[in-house]
């Protein structure tokens, strides 16, 4: 198998039908062997009747499966899809983001003209249900657009500049031998809005060697609602990013510069918040794209703290193999 094309999806049983109907619709991809796996990551909606219908109509060459992940969180969704793929390249979808008919054609061929690539992401653009405000741009990475021109180049990992996981094509042989089984990195989930999840097994693929590309070939369309451009939600989504700075950091940091590492994460984003609150004062309470990067920068500031208690958590909570005392 070439190409797995996997969907991880939690209550997308509305958003299901369209980007599979894109994906029924590829044109170029007659001599690529491929299929596509829905990660069903615990919904609570109707999404497995949808992808049942689909499943017993399909009479398409390459497959349509699905699968059921219970542990919450894209990254986990997104290793699932990486244990049940067969092919050699595993293309990530998110449910809401539509791509072009050439996008598995563009995927398939970058692999082909750039072994050294062990990720690479595309070009995303914002489908937007509402006007979103001025000045967007600043601020769009938060919500996985991408534009880097129209030539393919490299990311710069050690900046953490690297793609969204919305729309990515790995190579699964270099994630299965590089990328942790368990993520330290979740993804959003209820009450949780901590992110890092896409990039972090790209770091760990990077640190063994391989590149991370832009191919601009990649196109598509992400569906962005109106609530997703308003202040409450984009604020959260800000300092959730920031939260993930100093762990991602550390993932390139020996044990010995780690505390050098977390002190510079904190000094540093804490003279860029003071520094921002002092161009912009008052209009922060007014600006939401000013309101956005401040949040960002004040989660940078707090993640070193933020890393810190989750590892005391995680040492202070008993081990899943352990067994309660007193229990048969």
């Amino acid at each position: 198998m070439d190409v797995t094309i996997a969907i991880p999806t939690y209550n997308g049983a509305d958003r299901l039908p369209l980007i599979l109907e894109r994906l029924r619709s590829q044109t170029a991809a007659e001599s690529i062997r491929w299929e596509i796996i829905i990660v069903d990551n615990n919904s609570t909606d109707g999404t497995a009747a949808v992808v049942q219908q689909y499943q017993a109509n399909w009479s398409h060459p390459y497959p349509l499966k699905y699968c059921f992940e219970p542990e919450q969180g894209a990254a986990f969704a997104r290793q699932r899809a990486i244990r049940e793929a067969q092919g050699e390249l595993v293309g990530f979808l998110d449910d809401d983001n539509l791509p072009t008919a050439e996008w598995l054609a563009a995927a398939y061929e970058f692999a082909q003209t750039h072994p050294q690539a062990g990720a690479y992401g595309g070009q995303i653009y914002g489908d937007y249900e509402v006007e979103p405000p001025a000045n967007f741009e600043k601020i769009q990475a938060f919500l996985a657009i991408r534009q880097r021109g129209p030539n393919p180049n490299l990311y710069e990992p050690e900046r953490i500049s690297l793609p969204p996981a919305a729309s990515l094509v790995v190579r699964r042989q270099a994630w299965l031998e590089h990328v942790p089984q368990r993520p330290a990195l979740s993804g959003k989930v209820r009450g949780c809005m901590v992110q890092g999840d896409d990039y972090e097994p790209l770091l760990y693929l990077h640190k063994a060697g391989w590149e991370i590309w832009y191919n601009p070939a990649m196109q598509t369309y992400h569906q962005i609602p109106h609530w997703r451009l308003e202040r409450p939600y984009l604020t959260e989504l800000a300092r959730g990013c920031g939260l993930a700075t100093c762990e991602l950091r550390l993932i390139y940091t020996a044990d010995a510069q780690k505390p050098w590492i977390m002190a510079r994460t904190f000094l540093g984003n804490s003279r860029r918040a003071v520094m921002h609150v002092l161009k912009y004062r008052q209009r922060v309470k007014t600006d939401l794209i000013a309101a956005c990067e401040l949040e960002f920068f004040l989660g940078s500031l707090m993640s070193p703290f933020y890393y810190l208690r989750k590892n005391l958590q995680a040492k202070a909570a008993p081990s899943p193999l352990q067994t309660p005392s007193g229990s048969n």
